[in-house]
């Protein structure tokens, strides 16, 4: 089986498949890992928004992929930066998105991203106005029933004067949460607007304070997801975490490493590279709990190349691959997205990355993955 793809310089070269579709062994109960999924949503392609107009959704792709998640026996993270969280989702969709979740899946592992993203940085005065934009968004979501991830707020960085001002905000917050949380750690490169978060742009300088903040709310906090795409920073935090806080990896580069662990901790996993790899994750960390790191690694690594390639700076505009694989896989009809996300990437990335999905196995059935991307080249004069 084989396709023409576009090479250096735009000259069609043919490429073999190669890949074996990985075949899906769900994870059972009580894993080796907690193991979370930040989820993308299904854009609704017949709106007649505009891409710079609220997003509309197609809730019926959208829950379907849920289902996907949660019949592999993966834990989701709802409505944070993979659902375009502040990038074409706004917080009255997400919070839809958040309802609808918990209504379908009442009983699962489910963590909701809370911000202030209804703020506009532009509009917050005070430490105060951030203050009421979390609590507001936190009661919605504890008012459903939900779990709680609260997620960086742009707004604060506009406002923080010093790492005090963080550590104040956050424990005013952590007060209000009724059980712990994860908070997210999330870094520039994903999101400039978060440069100097936690008061500074220095890491160890960021790390003592947000430590600071652990520390002194503990009981509330159940783990800190970071995203910082270095796994040394992660694992020199992971090694001063509080006994029984979790270290979260958000490291889209470096995961089988993280989550593997060494000889004095380990990372659980929440990530957004687990969207598309839904069916290695859990492959991988059934395989770990039945003590099989080699079998863990086998089938983890290959898909590493695959990861760097997606999250390859500018990194916010990773979502663009991430939905691109959904389309490839038939969780969607269109490969179209909230705030026209997909034109953010050029074609040959898109063309790497089918590539490296394919020798990943993580092309569920390769002939739909050929004529989808033989459609999405016709769209650039490619016959």
């Amino acid at each position: 089986m084989k396709i023409s793809l576009p090479g250096a310089g735009g000259s069609l070269e043919d490429y073999v498949m190669q890949g074996t579709p990985i075949e899906a062994e769900p994870l059972g109960p009580d894993p080796v890992r907690v193991v979370l999924s930040a989820a993308h949503v299904v854009a609704d392609p017949f709106t007649g928004n505009d891409p710079s107009g609220p997003a509309t959704l197609d809730w019926e792709a959208t829950m379907a992929f849920r289902r996907h998640l949660a019949g592999l026996g993966l834990g989701i993270a709802e409505a944070m930066d993979t659902a375009q969280r502040g990038m074409g989702l706004g917080w009255p969709e997400a919070l839809e998105l958040i309802r609808r979740t918990k209504a379908e899946f009442p009983d699962a592992l489910v963590f909701n991203g809370c911000g202030t993203d209804h703020l506009m940085p532009g509009d917050a005065q005070s430490l105060d106005d951030v203050r009421r934009a979390y609590l507001e968004q936190v009661e919605a979501v504890q008012d459903i029933g939900g779990r709680v991830v609260v997620m960086a707020s742009r707004a604060l960085v506009q406002v923080a004067k010093t790492p005090e001002d963080y550590v104040r905000v956050y424990e005013d917050v952590l007060a209000t949460c009724e059980r712990p949380v994860i908070l997210h750690w999330l870094g520039d490169m994903f999101d400039p607007a978060l440069a100097g978060y936690w008061g500074s742009d220095r890491f160890e300088a960021a790390l003592e304070t947000v430590l600071a903040v652990i520390g002194a709310n503990a009981a509330k906090v159940d783990g800190i997801k970071i995203s910082l795409l270095d796994k040394e920073k992660e694992i020199v935090m992971r090694r001063r975490l509080p006994e029984g806080v979790k270290m979260y990896t958000g490291d889209d580069f470096n995961y089988p490493e993280l989550i593997a662990g060494d000889e004095i901790g380990y990372s659980h996993a929440l990530l957004g590279i687990f969207d598309p790899l839904a069916v290695a994750a859990a492959k991988a960390v059934g395989q770990l709990g039945r003590g099989d790191v080699a079998g863990f690694h086998a089938t983890l690594e290959p898909t590493v190349p695959l990861a760097r390639l997606i999250f390859r700076a500018p990194t916010q505009h990773y979502k663009a691959g991430i939905v691109f694989l959904a389309w490839l896989n038939g969780f969607q009809e269109h490969f179209v997205m909230p705030g026209g996300a997909q034109s953010m990437r050029p074609l040959p990335y898109f063309v790497d990355c089918f590539r490296l999905a394919d020798q990943a196995g993580l092309l569920s059935d390769p002939d739909r993955a050929i004529a989808r991307m033989r459609a999405l080249m016709g769209l650039y004069g490619i016959a």
